[in-house]
């Protein structure tokens, strides 16, 4: 436990915003403190960490993380059911419950007329379900992991830029038109 406040203490505190100021810290570097510091199980447990969970991932060992992984698989299978019922497609969630906070923010975006809207949007929610579950205790394993999260998720949102995420939109949708009227 004394490795962690220690850890934790070299962390520096940083805001999650869509501007294009520096992070105070990599996530390479974080993981690279983190692996002087944690033991072999928790560094397992970082180790996947991810912004894009998968939809048959089990029980990592962090209360946080698990929640984490459960929030945002709700938010891609809502997403997913959302654009099936638009393009008149069949999709199933497998008996997958999804939380309904994530059916909502899923449709919200899905009503913007702008992608770039939809995507800050939906990492503003996802900002809000990490400080959600942001525990109390500090110094807690689970606050190295939202730590962890949150700067994860701050380096994609600093990636965006408005005409390159257009262009990528535009040629994802209209390969998925193509292949849509090829069934």
């Amino acid at each position: 436990m004394s490795n962690q406040y220690y850890l934790v203490s070299q962390l520096p505190e940083f805001t999650v915003s869509d501007d294009r100021s520096n992070l105070p810290i990599t996530y390479e570097y974080y993981y690279d403190l983190c692996s002087r510091f944690l033991d072999k199980k928790s560094m397992m447990i970082l180790d996947g960490l991810s912004l894009e969970p998968a939809l048959d991932s089990s029980k990592t060992g962090s209360k946080l993380v698990d929640s984490w992984n459960y929030k945002e698989k709700s938010l891609r299978l809502a997403l997913a059911q959302i654009r099936a019922l638009r393009m008149k497609k069949k999709f199933s969630t497998s008996n997958e419950s999804i939380a309904p906070d994530a059916v909502q923010a899923a449709r919200t975006a899905s009503g913007m007329e702008s992608p770039l809207a939809a995507e800050q949007f939906l990492n503003q929610y996802r900002l809000n379900v990490i400080e959600s579950m942001r525990p109390t205790d500090g110094f807690s394993l689970d606050a190295v992991f939202s730590y962890g999260l949150r700067l994860k998720l701050a380096t994609r949102m600093k990636k965006f830029n408005a005409a390159t995420g257009m262009a990528s939109y535009h040629k994802i949708y209209d390969s998925i038109l193509k292949e849509g009227s090829s069934e």
